[in-house]
C-alpha cells in the first residue's frame, strides 16, 4: 500500500448524504488503497418525505452505472422536467422552471430578446410558449433526455428512505463497509486537532485518517466535534420552519414539482408512484404553526397518510466545508430551504469537488482551501437565486413584504441591476443555475427588463413575429406526439404492486 493514500475513510451517517458519498468514493477511488466505512444507526432514522432533484442526479446515477428504470422502480420514483410556480410574485400568477432553454439563439441572441422586443409591442405571450419542457409537462406527457437532440434534461421525485436503502445496496456492492451504531463520542489527536476515531454506543471504535460528516442537522463532527461556526443566512431567507405529510395519490403523477405560494409561505407537490409528498414552509415569527397546518392540510387532495411532521431550519452554511481532516456533506455542511430542490444538487456537487481536491494522508491546506472558497462562491449563487423568488414577490402578506423590503446580498442586486438595464443575466463563475432558470424566474415574477439587446432590432418586427411564431408551432407539433407520463411509467418502470400499499 501506497503510504501517502488515505487508508481509512470513515463517513458518519447514512441517508441520501452518506450513501450517495459512500457510492461514489467507492466507485472512484483505488478501494486496495483506501478502506471506506459507513457508520449509521437505524435508531436515528431519516427525514424520509418525498425528495424532488434537478437533473445532476441523473448525471449521478450515470457515473454509478444505476439503470434508470431499475431505480425509478426501486425508488417508487416518477419523472421531473421542472417546477411549476403558483401564486407567486401575485396570486393567480403561474409560471415554469424548466430544466430547459427557449430554443436555439439566432444570431447568437437567446429568444428573450426577441420575446422582449415582441412584448413592447403589445404581444403578451408567457415566455413559457417557447419551452418544450413545458410544453410536454402541461399535459401530463413525458419523455426522457435525448443525448443526439437534447432539448431539455430530467430528474427524478422519488420516496427519500427508499432511495437511501437504494444506495446503500449499490454502495455495498462497491466494497463498502456498513457499521450499525450511534456514535457517543470522538477522539481528536492532541497536536493537529484532527478527528482520530470516533466510538459508539456498543463499545465499538471506528479510526480513520479522514471522516466525512453526513450526520445532517446534528453535524456531530463537522459542527460539534470539530467547534465550526455556522454562518446563518436567516435575515436573507426567512422561512425557518416546514411541515411535511404523505397523502394519497389521486390522478396520474405530473411530471413536475408544483411550489403554490401561500399567505404565510409555500406549499410543496411532490408526485410518486405510491403517494403525493406534501408540505408547507413558512416563517414560525410570522405564520404560527397551526395557521401553516390548517392551510397545508385543507390543500391536499388525497387522504393523509400519517401525521404532519414538523422541522425547524436555518438556511446558512459552515464557515468551513472542510475543516482539519472532515468534509461535512449535505445538511452537516449547508442548508438551503427546499423551494429549487438543491437538498440532492448539494450533496453531490460536494462529493464531485473533493474529487478534484482529493487529499493524500498528510492534508494539503491549500486544497482544503480551494475546496472551501468554491463551496462558498457555489452556495451563494445558489442563495441569491432563491432568495429573488421572495424579494421578487408582489404579494401584500407580511411574509412577503418582509421579503422584499430586505437588504438584499450585493451580487443579487448587481443581477437585477445589469438584467433590469440590460435584459442580459450576469453570470459569474460557480454558478448552478444558467441563463434560462434566472429568465423563467424573473419573467415569471414579472420582472420585466426596461430594455433587450439592441441586436434584437436588426431584424423587421413583422420577420421576428414570424419566425416565432413558427417555433411556437413546432414546439405544440412535437410536444403533441410524447407520450403520457403515466403510460412510460406503465411501461418501463412501474413499481411492483406489493410496494404501493
Amino acid at each position: 500500500m501506497n503510504s501517502d493514500h488515505l487508508r481509512d475513510i470513515v463517513i458518519l451517517g447514512g441517508g441520501a448524504a452518506g450513501w450517495i458519498a459512500a457510492a461514489l468514493l467507492a466507485k472512484k477511488i483505488d478501494r486496495h488503497q483506501t478502506r471506506i466505512t459507513l457508520v449509521e444507526s437505524e435508531e436515528i432514522g431519516i427525514i424520509g418525505v418525498g425528495e424532488a432533484t434537478i437533473p445532476l442526479l441523473a448525471q449521478c446515477n450515470t457515473m454509478l452505472g444505476i439503470d434508470e428504470f431499475d431505480f425509478i422502480r426501486g425508488t417508487q420514483g416518477t419523472f421531473k422536467l421542472g417546477i411549476e410556480f403558483c401564486d407567486w410574485g401575485v396570486a393567480g400568477n403561474r409560471h415554469f422552471h424548466a430544466f430547459s432553454d427557449y430554443g436555439h439563439t439566432v444570431e447568437g441572441l437567446s429568444t428573450h430578446h426577441y420575446w422582449l422586443r415582441m412584448r413592447q409591442s403589445g404581444d403578451d405571450r408567457p415566455i413559457d410558449d417557447y419551452s418544450f419542457a413545458y410544453a410536454v409537462a402541461k399535459n401530463n406527457n413525458f419523455a426522457p433526455t435525448d443525448p443526439n437532440n437534447q432539448r431539455y434534461h430530467h430528474a427524478y421525485h422519488f420516496d427519500a428512505g427508499l432511495y437511501a436503502r437504494y444506495l446503500r445496496g449499490v454502495a455495498i456492492e462497491l466494497g463498502v463497509q456498513r457499521i450499525e451504531g450511534k456514535m457517543t463520542h470522538f477522539d481528536l489527536d492532541g497536536d493537529s486537532g484532527n478527528i482520530t476515531a470516533i466510538h459508539l454506543a456498543d463499545g465499538q471504535m471506528v479510526s480513520g485518517d479522514f471522516f466525512l460528516d453526513c450526520t445532517g442537522f446534528a453535524s456531530a463532527l463537522l459542527g460539534k466535534a470539530l467547534g465550526t461556526p455556522f454562518v446563518d443566512w436567516s435575515h436573507w431567507l426567512l422561512c425557518n420552519s416546514a411541515l411535511a405529510v404523505p397523502s394519497k395519490r389521486t390522478g396520474v403523477p405530473m411530471p413536475f414539482t408544483r411550489s403554490t405560494a401561500h399567505a404565510g409561505g409555500w406549499r410543496w407537490t411532490i408526485p410518486l408512484q405510491h403517494r403525493s409528498g406534501n408540505g408547507m414552509v413558512y416563517n414560525s415569527d410570522l405564520w404560527s404553526d397551526d395557521a401553516a397546518r390548517e392551510a397545508l392540510l385543507g390543500s391536499i387532495d388525497g387522504e393523509m397518510l400519517a401525521e404532519p411532521r414538523l422541522f425547524r431550519f436555518t438556511s446558512g452554511h459552515r464557515k468551513q466545508f472542510w475543516n482539519r481532516n472532515c468534509v461535512g456533506i449535505g445538511f452537516a455542511s449547508s442548508f438551503l430551504e427546499p423551494l429549487e430542490s438543491t437538498g440532492i444538487q448539494l450533496i453531490v456537487m460536494g462529493v464531485l469537488k473533493l474529487f478534484k481536491y482529493f487529499p493524500q494522508r498528510i492534508i494539503d491546506p491549500v486544497l482544503r482551501d480551494e475546496y472551501n472558497r468554491l463551496a462558498t462562491r457555489e452556495i451563494e449563487r445558489i442563495r441569491d437565486f432563491i432568495i429573488a423568488h421572495y424579494y421578487l414577490s408582489c404579494r401584500p402578506e407580511s411574509l412577503w413584504a418582509a421579503c422584499r423590503d430586505t437588504k438584499i446580498p450585493d451580487s443579487l442586486r448587481h443581477k437585477l441591476d445589469v438584467w433590469n438595464a440590460s435584459g442580459q443575466i450576469a453570470l459569474e463563475d460557480s454558478e448552478s443555475y444558467m441563463e434560462p432558470s434566472w429568465i423563467a424566474i424573473l419573467l415569471g415574477n414579472g420582472a420585466v427588463p426596461e430594455r433587450y439587446a439592441v441586436s434584437a432590432d436588426f431584424y423587421p418586427l413583422e420577420q421576428i413575429r414570424t419566425g416565432m411564431k413558427l417555433r411556437r408551432e413546432e414546439i405544440k407539433r412535437s410536444a403533441q406526439v410524447v407520450t403520457s407520463h403515466q403510460d412510460f411509467i406503465d411501461r418501463h418502470c412501474k413499481a411492483p404492486q406489493a410496494a404501493l400499499v
